[in-house]
């Protein structure tokens, strides 16, 4: 992909790493000010820190330049933090004095429809044409440097944080402080906290490429509510992916109503945030559902361990932890691994008399850790487990019985499996109880539901941790028109049933005719996207005068619709009704798309999206995983249909994508008729959005 590799990263490094500042609006009547420098002198950033106000000759008691250009030597950045009409003289102060890279925290600079905002935006553009500078924001909050003692963001309480290893990039600055400070509340330390803002100039793939590079981040936490360069970002991604540092997202745009524009149903079906959700999909990136499992799941991944399977084994204290287990296990889509024989054996002389263990274990509240610590280890001995979620909560203080934690310590140590504790409900978390997390070695969790949800991450993450996502090669160059378009589709598999078309009713009847009853009649018109919805669609016609009399309705249903004629065709009895579409998403790329067909298409809500290229498993997965898949395997006493001719029609489909996307941008079969098995499929209807 062209611009997708390193050369497409722009550095962040003289914001995240600067070794001397300078904070442009320094004044004592500022809060944002006031809050950085304060942090910045209480913990000690190790550079030089230079203050420039215009309009005052000491600031915070140290002498203030009247402007960047009257500093006595280059700063690596700058802090602007002043109105938007004066952004644009501050930034040629700093090209004129030499400066690598400044934050600029104002709105009002491109953002919005107001022209002002919008005519600053289009200059700073310009202006990063003919400069080196770099530029963070602009309408953002700065960002937090940990290790480096850069604290640029105003926020004095997250300064005081020890640094640790999570690095978040936030395009909402305001949301970044309540998730740090409700994530740091729960034991968790950052190398980066960086506020994105509108993205000018540095990026979210800048960031994230930074932080892949940086040895202390071991895990990434985005908030992302548009991604500006898909391309680069999916390269970083990649590189995150190949060294095993997790991306973990939550993206605002779920009802984006990109969908009601769509001129597809594989479109609308699609919409920007499924794309996006298939990205995440290829590219391993873990998409929490809310911020509250965006913290748990951020904690689950603090242990360095991945899991060999998704088979999880659960130690609890409840009978009614146990029923709620079962329950979301099955809607969370979560795996409960089988104990061993060896395992039951090894359990029975801590359960009641006649009671069998079995997973989720409830054995009662354990008397000491010790107690605990061994349950927890039979049941991590067992290699049908994968994972080990133990029902402990942290206490808010050392208790008799947390007095001495190396029984807990010795059970994490005698497996290589993930350890996480949980709790049933969410609780308070005493800076003791963090302390004790940090002892014993493994995160606790809150909630049963996250907790099941974290856990399936860190599978999915363990699955594709260390691959290369496979990326589709550049569109080559095709031949493909509208007349050679239904016998280029053959060669690759895909056969529609016997068809002519007509311009006229009355030659829609003769070509009925021709074909052989009974037929499937279809208005042909450039302004008809969804024809049975128009009305455009007539079925099952069993002489010419039936053929006529619906051509004639359609024509009057039609009104002022451009008509390029009708398509006849054979008709198809019997069958599953299934989707197959493919198209060349604008952020993302070639895509598939697979789900239950026909009219209800959109109101059954069955499909699954894909990047492509793909293989004959990963299709079948996606089937695998739609209602569609019932009905293939003979519902209710129907006939099993060919579901393996539908997986080679939708692998087939994408190929015919790949190779001829140079010439359009979406095809979608709708219905393809799956038949009974060894059948085969038939594509009913097919259309085509050429470019």
């Amino acid at each position: 992909m062209a611009g997708s590799g390193a050369d497409a990263f722009r550095s962040a490094d003289s914001v995240l790493r600067a070794r001397s500042l300078a904070l442009v609006g320094a004044s004592e009547r500022g809060r944002w000010p006031a809050q950085i420098v304060g942090a910045l002198r209480e913990h000690g950033f190790p550079g030089k820190l230079y203050l420039v106000n215009p309009r005052q000759s000491t600031v915070f008691g140290e002498k203030a330049y009247p402007s960047l250009r009257d500093l006595p030597e280059p700063v690596d950045h700058a802090m602007i933090i002043v109105p938007a009409t004066a952004v644009t003289d501050v930034l040629e102060d700093a090209a004129a004095r030499g400066l690598r890279s400044a934050t600029i925290y104002a709105g009002g600079v491109g953002d919005g429809e107001d022209p002002a905002s919008q005519a600053r935006g289009a200059w700073v553009r310009e202006f990063l044409t003919r400069t080196p500078l770099r530029l963070a924001g602009p309408n953002c909050m700065g960002a937090h440097s940990f290790r480096e003692k850069l604290f640029a963001y105003p926020n004095p309480e997250l300064a005081a944080l020890e640094p640790g290893s999570v690095g978040c990039v936030f395009q909402s600055g305001g949301t970044l402080q309540f998730f740090m400070k409700t994530a740091a509340s729960r034991g968790l330390r950052f190398s980066y906290g960086i506020s994105s803002g509108n993205e000018i100039d540095l990026d979210l793939a800048d960031y994230v490429n930074f932080l892949v590079d940086d040895e202390h981040t071991r895990q990434i936490v985005l908030f992302v509510e548009g991604i500006r360069r898909p391309r680069a970002f999916m390269h970083a991604a990649a590189r995150a992916l190949a060294c095993g540092k997790p991306i973990l997202t939550i993206k605002t745009g779920a009802t984006a109503r990109s969908r009601e524009a769509a001129q597809s149903h594989t479109g609308a079906i699609a919409g920007d945030y499924a794309a996006y959700l298939a990205m995440c999909e290829r590219y391993g990136i873990v998409n929490c559902a809310n911020l509250d499992d965006l913290v748990e799941t951020t904690l689950a991944f603090q242990t360095t361990r991945r899991p060999r399977g998704p088979r999880i084994g659960f130690v609890t204290t409840s009978g009614g932890t146990v029923d709620m287990l079962y329950d979301y296990v099955e809607s969370e889509g979560a795996t409960l691994a089988s104990f061993s024989p060896e395992t039951d054996r090894a359990l029975r002389p801590y359960m009641q008399d006649e009671i069998k263990p079995r997973n989720p274990l409830d054995v009662g509240i354990p008397s000491t850790l010790q107690a605990a610590a061994d349950l927890c280890a039979i049941v991590a001995a067992d290699d049908g487990v994968d994972m080990l979620a133990w029902a402990g909560q942290l206490p808010e203080r050392r208790t008799k019985t947390w007095q001495d934690t190396t029984p807990l310590r010795d059970m994490l140590a005698s497996t290589d499996k993930p350890v996480l504790g949980f709790a049933r409900m969410t609780y308070q978390v005493s800076a003791e109880g963090q302390g004790l997390q940090d002892e014993v070695g493994f995160p606790f969790l809150q909630g049963l539901q996250p907790t099941l949800r974290a856990m399936n991450a860190l599978w999915f993450h363990a699955a594709r941790q260390g691959r290369e996502p496979l990326t589709p090669h550049p569109a080559p160059h095709s031949e493909l028109t509208p007349a050679n378009l239904y016998e280029t589709l053959v060669r690759y598999g895909i056969h529609a049933p016997r068809s002519e078309t007509a311009a006229t009713p009355q030659a829609a009847a003769e070509a009925a005719a021709r074909i052989g009853f009974p037929v499937a009649l279809k208005i042909r018109s450039p302004d008809i996207l969804h024809k049975t919805e128009a009305g455009g669609v007539a079925l099952d016609l069993r002489d010419g005068a039936a053929v006529r009399d619906a051509a004639r309705a359609m024509l009057v249903r039609a009104g002022d619709a451009r008509i390029d004629g009708f398509e006849v065709q054979q008709m198809v009895m019997g069958g599953i009704e299934a989707i197959v579409g493919a198209r060349d998403d604008a952020l993302y790329g070639p895509m598939l798309l697979v789900g239950s067909g026909g009219i209800l298409v959109e109101l059954l809500d069955d499909a699954a999206l894909a990047m492509l290229p793909l293989d004959e498993t990963e299709v079948d997965r996606m089937i695998g995983g739609l209602k569609l898949a019932r009905l293939l395997e003979g519902y209710r006493g129907r006939p099993k249909a060919d579901r393996a001719a539908l997986t080679n029609a939708a692998l087939a489909l994408g190929r015919f994508l790949l190779d001829h996307r140079a010439k359009l941008a979406d095809i979608e079969i709708n219905p393809l008729a799956a038949l009974a098995e060894g059948a085969g499929v038939v594509a009913l209807d097919i259309r085509v959005m050429w470019r």
